[in-house]
């Protein structure tokens, strides 16, 4: 008898502790949260929301919130395969810029941006005071406005180097406006953890190893948007210990084929997408002009054939861009470059 109440107790003790976690994880609202340059202020967890951009998109689904997207927009290439049940039941609003009244009219309580060329200052789709005007509370991923001046032309100017703890904040700031913090800190421990292991992966590369992402081309035969000094591609780089070719601060400056094959990068990375804006978006594309310019040709990366394809969501800025490093770690591993 004695046995049995302490084992009653014990779980009366335990499910005390479980509730008290719950209580400790759970959002207090009203929430206040510093965006970008604006409060924003909840009062609950919004009931719908329109995400702007795939990586906001992806982050919330694997936030388990899929029933609170009513519409999305800005899209490169499918998502991974544990979102795609739950994608495809989610309005599509656009593949590219949406329009403002498409976005309001799915009546959100929230919108989220990857890009403040997106929603921001100068929006292509509209001015983050459009949508507060109107009660709607936009976030921005703080990605993409930390450390980072977008107001000059193309995708602005980094002055700090990327790292993942933006993307690490982006998570936990949004688990906690929908209440799902222990979901949030759960994703991001896993994320820290595969970033640890793909480090330790390469550790011997050394800082002799040279790299170079091409995004894409406006015109194939053209100069090519390769990725700078201070972006997730260049963070990639960083974490494994190599040295990125670019020296510009720029996002994605446009480089001619004779400058990037004076630098002579070792390994290229490749921009494959679903997107189909400019003429290198095709990754096939790509590797066509590589093997067949009569510059771009005598790089050592293409003689050694030591190109390594990404998709545009592990190149950019959010969780797969743990993916990005992972892919990186053990493509550089058997191409033989790990002393």
């Amino acid at each position: 008898m004695t046995k049995r109440l302490l084992g009653a107790g014990a779980l009366a003790a335990l499910f005390a502790l479980s509730v008290a976690d719950a209580a400790a994880d759970a959002t207090q609202y009203p929430l206040q949260i510093e965006n970008c340059g604006e409060t924003l202020t909840f009062e609950r967890a919004p009931a719908r929301v329109v995400s702007v951009g795939q990586n906001s998109t992806e982050i919330l689904l694997a936030l388990g919130l899929a029933d609170k997207i009513a519409g999305t927009a800005v899209w490169f290439s499918d998502v991974p395969p544990a979102y795609q049940a739950a994608n495809v039941k989610i309005e599509r609003l656009a593949d590219n810029d949406p329009s403002f009244e498409s976005v309001v009219a799915k009546e959100p309580e929230l919108v989220t941006a990857q890009f403040e060329w997106h929603i921001g200052p100068n929006g292509s789709v509209a001015k983050r005071t459009q949508f507060h005007d109107l009660g709607i509370p936009t976030y921005v991923s703080p990605a993409d406005c930390v450390a980072k001046d977008n107001s000059v032309s193309g995708d602005g100017v980094r002055l700090e180097l990327f790292t993942m703890d933006l993307v690490y904040r982006e998570i936990a700031e949004l688990a906690a406006i929908f209440d799902v913090k222990d979901r949030g800190d759960e994703l991001v421990a896993d994320l820290r953890a595969r970033e640890a292991a793909a480090k330790e992966k390469v550790k011997g590369a050394g800082e002799g190893l040279t790299l170079a992402f091409w995004f894409s081309s406006p015109e194939v035969k053209g100069d090519a948007y390769i990725a700078g000094r201070n972006g997730p591609p260049a963070w990639l780089i960083h974490a494994l210990g190599a040295k990125n070719v670019i020296e510009t601060n720029e996002e994605w400056p446009l480089v001619g084929w004779e400058t990037i094959t004076a630098a002579d990068p070792q390994v290229l990375v490749l921009a494959d997408m679903t997107r189909r804006r400019y003429g290198a978006d095709d990754v096939n594309v790509k590797i066509d002009f590589l093997q067949t310019d009569p510059v771009a040709i005598h790089l050592t990366a293409v003689e050694k054939r030591h190109w390594v394809i990404l998709s545009t969501q592990e190149m950019d800025a959010g969780m797969r861009t743990i993916d990005g490093l992972e892919k990186l770690a053990n493509a550089i591993a058997g191409f033989g470059l790990v002393n």
